[in-house]
């Protein structure tokens, strides 16, 4: 098993508060709802199990399911770390963070810091081939995202600037 990693980092300011978008990226029926590679999240208290959707790479399909350790501070960030139950193997996990930024007069700059980790049955030398596989499903999901992000607060794409600040 070769372990293959893609990260992804973005920001965009948001022309609503931290609050108002706070409850959404906190609560894990919403981030399904999001996330078009999110299949669903089980969540219990810190422990949040993700399912994600399938993916592809060199004729290999997975779907993978990780355990992720959630930190909140209320209305200012989320950070999540791998975190399998003992005993328990898991060939997928992630890493990173969302934090928010009040910048004043209803707007909060939005960052956003996610590292994806897979072991796939592939040798050492598809790692470049499948970084780009996994690389433009991390941004074709965080532009879908984004998309759905301002569809749910009520906002004009076109009132938020966003960008991705690492592929």
């Amino acid at each position: 098993m070769t372990t293959f990693s893609s990260r992804n980092v973005s920001e965009a300011v948001v022309p609503v508060p931290p609050d108002v978008i706070w409850p959404v990226l906190a609560d894990p029926a919403e981030l399904t709802a999001l996330t078009p590679l999110v299949r669903r999240i089980d969540a219990a208290g810190a422990a949040w199990v993700w399912h994600l959707r399938g993916i592809t790479a060199l004729g290999v399909s997975v779907e993978p399911s990780f355990t992720e350790h959630m930190t909140f501070e209320e209305a200012r960030s989320i950070t999540f770390e791998h975190r399998p139950p003992d005993g328990v193997s898991e060939r997928a996990g992630a890493h990173g963070r969302y934090e928010l930024h009040e910048l004043g007069t209803g707007r909060t700059r939005l960052f956003i810091d996610i590292t994806l980790c897979v072991e796939l049955p592939l040798p050492r030398l598809s790692r470049r081939a499948v970084g780009k596989v996994m690389a433009a499903t991390m941004q074709r999901t965080g532009d879908r995202f984004a998309v759905n992000l301002y569809r749910r607060l009520g906002v004009d794409a076109r009132a938020a600037s966003a960008r991705t600040l690492a592929p």
